[in-house]
């Protein structure tokens, strides 16, 4: 009777890793005959298991939707793999919680050899600050919200919402996550334009929109979220000229920072932004070239603000008599 169940699991842990196994292939994984897979597909169901068939030469079987979550059997490298992934798991509202909940179930029955791997493995490694790059909050986001948007995508329903407060209809084509933040690519069909849009900008209302054809993406979709991020996706916008060519320009800065535009007498406009003035300062001090801040006002003031602070940290130096 042991090795009945052990078989059985191993059994269902097969039909867990693939959509489809012939009969011959499990009975050949698991060192058996076709009648004890057909046996066994037969113990499955009557547990609950909704093991679905096709006839054919041995049979063809695959898991099938069932009412209720079985449980899910993992190999030695997958349960860890799963432990550390929840770990690790941040940034977006309401998935805190039940990401704990689910890592204490998983290390409640994690075999003694893998929790002391798993163990060994938290100790050994340090994670870094979750933000390098800014001083303000990285946005959560509410697991439902993108629940809402990837099913609206999958449907091709349009959303109703408010975007920074202003009420728009979209075509909800993408979600991308980039530099700590959720984008939605969506189309306003009122000017037939793609935008980038930042979730958590984002007010969705109820009922939502009218269902809609799908258009195609005009390009690629990560380099069209970086350059219009840079272009309209920040809290705060700036327009930097910069006494260099673009392309010396474009070797310094990272694509997330920005896009280069030539000007017309000589030079390079970077245009680049961040959540606040003091992140967009750092970012241009580390171009090394010289540069000049028009606009925005504020990132105008902030800049005079750290050339006062700067100059005031250097020793003074007396000039001889």
């Amino acid at each position: 009777m042991g090795e009945t169940a052990t078989r059985t699991l191993a059994l269902l842990s097969l039909l867990q890793t693939r959509s489809d196994w012939s009969g011959a292939d499990l009975a050949h994984r698991l060192g058996v005959s076709d009648r004890t897979i057909r046996n066994d597909i037969t113990r499955l169901r009557e547990l609950g298991y909704p093991v679905d068939a096709a006839r054919g030469p041995g049979g063809r079987y695959r898991l099938g939707v069932g009412a209720k979550l079985p449980p899910l059997l993992l190999d030695d490298e997958e349960a860890v793999a799963v432990a550390v992934g929840l770990r690790a798991a941040t940034g977006v509202a309401g998935v805190e919680e039940t990401s704990a909940r689910a890592l204490a179930k998983l290390e409640q029955v994690l075999p003694d050899r893998l929790r002391r791997k798993l163990t060994a493995l938290v100790r050994a490694t340090t994670a870094g600050p979750v933000n390098t790059d800014s001083n303000v909050e990285d946005p959560e986001v509410d697991a439902t919200v993108l629940e809402a948007i990837s099913l609206a995508i999958r449907d091709h329903d349009g959303l109703r919402c408010d975007y920074r407060d202003e009420p728009i209809e979209l075509e909800p084509h993408h979600l991308v996550a980039w530099q700590r933040r959720w984008y939605l690519v969506a189309r306003d069909p009122r000017r037939d334009a793609w935008a980038p849009y930042r979730v958590d900008w984002l007010r969705l209302k109820t009922p939502g929109g009218r269902r809609f054809v799908p258009a195609e993406f005009p390009g690629d979709l990560t380099e069209f979220v970086v350059r219009e991020v840079a272009r309209t996706g920040w809290a705060v916008h700036a327009r930097i000229r910069v006494d260099a060519a673009p392309e010396e320009v474009l070797a310094r800065i990272n694509p997330a920072v920005g896009t280069v535009e030539s000007h017309p007498d000589g030079g390079s406009v970077l245009v680049t932004g961040g959540d606040s003035l003091e992140v967009v300062a750092v970012w241009i001090s580390m171009l090394g070239m010289p540069f000049h801040v028009t606009e925005p006002p504020a990132l105008v003031e902030h800049v005079r603000e750290l050339a006062e602070r700067y100059a005031g940290a250097l020793p003074v130096t007396r000039t001889a008599r």
